[in-house]
């Protein structure tokens, strides 16, 4: 939850005007009983390692010390319970890996527990209870109703910390579940202690507090064992996921994106090898994409460029196990920092670095799954380049290098969809036709055809360059797809292409005859201009025009002309 200075600081405030005061005014007025300081210091050993050993289930983090408060209340009143309590804020704060910024956390904690400790033992007071009963049935009534006013309590602040903050909070929700089981479990543990204290003294803690510690050791680390599971199966969707995209920039977009959501990431980098040189790749700071440039040299003494020369997966824990190495892409407050090389075919290709603002905000674990996912990642980046070759293997003439009809097609479509979008304003079609290229095969073979061919598809490509799209449509028939291009800057185009097919000298092998020899012919072509949206909206009709404009306005005319098409 992101919350701002000023409301920061007012926690801080709140704990200050309340806690203090609070607590003496508490010590001095609020019902207590003299207390046995054995057993007081053995109650506080025992909350403070309920305490240290939290438990997650569901996603929910479960500190299960509620039953030592309760016998502390029970047997000594309110502020001994209420001190138990604020000192079980140390262990949780370093569950927290607590910082400058987000100690406010800790400030509220401790008020929450202050008001909590306060309210459940007036409550309990006023209805009767008498601290050191032995009568089982009050125990029992009155311990019942200081559990649920705790877990009532617990929850309504919360939602009002939450509603003041801007969320949409849930009075009742799936933690408030788990509480209520957390409740069943340790209340009657929690009187229990304090009958058997009260009777067979401290071995009571022995006889409880060593089972229930064991207890929780087992359960976290099952609920442990089940949060790898639940990461490893969301990392293993994820590799999926890689390897269904099928371009490279998906497959880097993706895996940023993700990976950023997964762990708890501020920022990440892929620092890549390109021959030799280091660059950022992909750069992602708080959730959004930024582009950083570097000198190569600057990053080659850094984090990034040992961890590539090691080629060992490193966790750092906080800045000063790094700050001697680091890198200039990671902002001064970074703390944590995992770096992973990358391999691909056996070879290091690059380093992801991950970094967050905390201190121990990694698990040895994580590395481990980040450093599958970066597999994964190299995997799906290999896959994507083959695919890449066989598609535009696919999409090319292997005769002529150019590309095919399945390609043109496609481009066809893209460039009309951007006209009637508005991004074009035009789109102008060049379909030409090589003159008498029949005889051509009859007389010199369709080696040399296939030669001439080539040397066309040449001429064509050097001339358009980058301002079209050059592929053969089909036998001795090629198309060029001109974007934002008029009829008129089309057909002066094309007029230029016929007086250069005109002027080139063709050379072919003459294998027909006796002895092979070589020859040089000249060639002309027929060319139909069509034009979009002036002749046609739609792309199969503006191919169609174009074919109609070279065979009747130039073919049937006497070839080797340029012909637009007239509706």
């Amino acid at each position: 939850m992101n919350i701002s200075v000023k409301a920061k600081r007012n926690i801080f405030i709140l704990w200050l005007l309340v806690v203090p005061l609070g607590s003496f005014l508490v010590y001095r007025y609020a019902p207590s009983r003299h207390v046995e300081w054995d057993a007081y210091l053995i109650l506080l050993l025992l909350v403070l390692l309920t305490t240290s050993f939290p438990f997650y289930i569901s996603g929910n983090t479960m500190f299960l010390s509620q039953w030592v408060s309760l016998a502390a209340f029970l047997n000594y009143g309110i502020f001994a319970e209420l001190v138990l309590m604020q000192l079980c804020l140390i262990p949780i704060a370093f569950h927290m890996k607590a910082n400058k910024d987000n100690f406010y956390r800790i400030a509220f904690s401790s008020f929450m527990f202050f008001i909590i400790s306060v309210v459940c033992g007036t409550v309990v007071h006023l209805l009767g209870y008498n601290l050191g009963s032995l009568v089982v049935q009050d125990v029992l009534l009155f311990g019942t109703i200081y559990a649920l006013c705790d877990v009532i309590l617990n929850h309504t602040i919360i939602y009002l910390r939450n509603s003041s903050f801007g969320t949409n909070p849930k009075l009742l929700d799936e933690s408030t579940v788990w509480d209520v089981v957390g409740l069943t479990i340790t209340l009657p543990f929690g009187i229990s202690l304090y009958f058997l204290e009260s009777y067979v003294g401290t071995i009571a803690f022995v006889l409880l507090g060593l089972p229930f510690l064991m207890i929780t050791l087992l359960v976290r680390l099952y609920s442990n064992s089940e949060k790898v599971n639940a990461d490893l199966n969301k990392a293993s969707q994820f590799g999926h996921e890689l390897a269904e995209r099928m371009t490279g920039k998906e497959i880097i977009d993706l895996f940023m994106e993700r990976i950023t959501k997964m762990f708890p990431i501020d920022s990440a980098y892929i620092v890549d090898d390109l021959y030799g040189k280091f660059q950022i790749l992909r750069a992602r700071e708080d959730g959004e994409n930024v582009e950083l440039f570097f000198a190569p040299e600057d990053l080659n003494s850094t984090l990034a460029g040992i961890i590539y020369k090691k080629g060992i997966p490193t966790l750092y824990d906080k800045q000063s196990e790094w700050n001697e190495m680091k890198p200039p892409f990671l902002a001064t407050d970074m703390q944590s920092v995992m770096c992973v090389p990358i391999y691909r075919n056996q070879k290091i290709e690059g380093v992801l670095v991950l970094a967050s603002r905390k201190k121990y905000a990694f698990e040895a674990y994580q590395l481990k799954m980040v450093h599958l996912l970066c597999s994964y990642f190299a995997v799906s980046v290999e896959k994507a380049k083959y695919v890449r070759e066989a598609l535009a293997r696919s999409e090319r003439c292997e005769l002529t290098g150019l590309y095919n009809y399945r390609y043109l097609d496609k481009r066809l479509e893209y460039f009309m969809e951007k006209l009637n979008l508005g991004e074009y304003k035009t789109v102008s079609l060049i379909m030409m036709d090589i003159d008498h290229f029949k005889s051509v095969n009859d007389t010199y073979g369709h080696h040399s055809g296939n030669m001439i061919l080539k040397e066309f598809a040449n001429v064509i490509s050097t001339e358009i360059g980058s301002n079209g799209t050059v592929a053969r449509y089909g036998g001795e028939e090629f198309v060029i797809l001109l974007p934002n291009y008029t009829k008129v800057e089309a057909t002066n185009i094309a007029e230029r292409l016929r007086r250069k097919i005109e002027q080139n000298p063709f050379v072919v092998q003459l294998d027909l005859d006796v002895v092979s020899r070589e020859e040089i012919i000249f060639l002309t072509a027929s060319i139909g201009v069509s034009t979009a949206p002036e002749d046609s909206d739609e792309g199969m009709s503006l191919l169609r025009n174009a074919d109609r404009a070279l065979y009747i306005g130039a073919k049937q005319a006497g070839r080797n002309k340029v012909a637009e098409y007239v509706k």
